[in-house]
């Protein structure tokens, strides 16, 4: 999901978007540590969207 797409989510979308990219980086945190994730570099690409998502939230509120 691009910035282009998530500025144009409202305060509320934004925040059950980060709610659900929190639980999914638990999930994929646990399958790593049990060796049952197979793509690793799915982590990284949530926590990297979570920050986004984190940054556009954080400029609504204030702005």
């Amino acid at each position: 999901m691009k910035m282009s797409e998530l500025k144009n989510f409202d305060i509320e979308a934004l925040e059950k978007k980060d709610t659900e990219l929190g639980q999914e980086l638990f999930n994929l945190r646990f399958q790593h540590a049990t060796h049952q994730l197979e793509n690793t570099a799915r982590i990284k690409t949530v926590r990297r969207l979570r920050a986004r998502v984190k940054t556009i939230l954080t400029e609504k509120k204030i702005g």
